[in-house]
């Protein structure tokens, strides 16, 4: 089997670092990158022939060009891209910054989005190529206090899930990965934004308060686990489109989908009725 070519938004900590570590393990060739590359040089200096460490702002659009020129100029092509890079910012939607929010989507969202556009002319050429976005259980089920970190991820969700129908003729793969909790650190690196207002104490005055005491044992996600898991589905011969990592995800994306099932089920007659009569037959959807 052919060696391919990873790049890794956000791998200098968390899944994208452990996923890194794991792909250049199974002799894949890596490029990893983060906003610094501290960590990365390191993980590079131990696999001197096949990784490389970038330097890379997903918000800035000088560094994902240079990135994906160094990629191509190092490896010769890009096989599979991983973004990972995310931010998060906790508190209600009316507590937070608008700054924070709008740099919230420029990462989670923005970044994602212009990093596969800028890969994606090479794959068309080639016909082959992945394009692995990693979202969040937060991104089809939303909680208080988290509310724009789940919209970023609704967002790629929705963004992938047209991009796969569009690529796929061509030979082309997208999939969402979805998350639980893992032990990756992200309870020392998430924030919180705005002053707390007191009505909304009882739901993310409760998200607020709580986040001074996670421990690492809050979490049961496995990083090393996830990232054999991600290598495998995204070098299958039919990658899937949705992957839900995580006992946490799984059950709470169940009760979103139970829920979401439910509604939709006991709204039927109520959806029907607003057409004009007799149009459903001519529905171009």
């Amino acid at each position: 089997m052919s060696r391919k070519t990873w790049l890794i938004t956000g791998a200098s900590s968390g899944l994208g670092k452990a996923l890194a570590e794991y792909v250049l393990a199974q002799g894949d060739q890596v490029v990893a990158t983060a906003s610094s590359t501290q960590a990365t040089t390191e993980l590079a200096s131990r696999y001197p022939r096949t990784a490389l460490a970038i330097r890379l702002d997903v918000t800035d659009a000088a560094d994902r060009v240079a990135a994906v020129r160094a990629a191509e100029k190092r490896f010769g092509s890009i096989d599979i891209l991983v973004n990972n890079a995310a931010i998060d910012f906790v508190g209600a939607l009316e507590e937070q910054e608008e700054s924070d929010y709008r740099r919230l989507f420029e990462v989670n969202f923005f970044g994602a989005v212009a990093l596969t556009r800028e890969v994606l002319p090479g794959m068309r050429g080639r016909r082959s190529g992945v394009i692995v976005n990693v979202s969040s259980m937060d991104g089809l089920a939303s909680l208080p206090a988290n509310g724009f970190y789940s919209a970023s991820k609704f967002a790629l969700e929705g963004f992938t899930e047209a991009l796969w129908q569009e690529i796929a003729p061509i030979g082309l793969h997208a999939m969402i990965i979805q998350p639980g909790s893992f032990r990756t650190g992200i309870e020392n690196r998430t924030r919180v934004s705005g002053e707390a207002i007191e009505d909304y104490a009882a739901t993310s005055g409760a998200f607020r308060a709580m986040m001074g005491s996670l421990t690492p044992e809050m979490f049961p996600g496995d990083p090393k686990r996830a990232a054999e898991t991600i290598y495998e589905v995204a070098t299958a011969p039919e990658p899937r489109h949705w992957v839900v990592l995580g006992s946490d995800a799984q059950r709470r994306i169940g009760v979103k989908l139970g829920r979401l099932t439910a509604e939709f089920e006991a709204g039927k007659e109520l959806a029907f009725g607003t057409d004009f009569p007799g149009a459903a037959d001519n529905a171009v959807l």
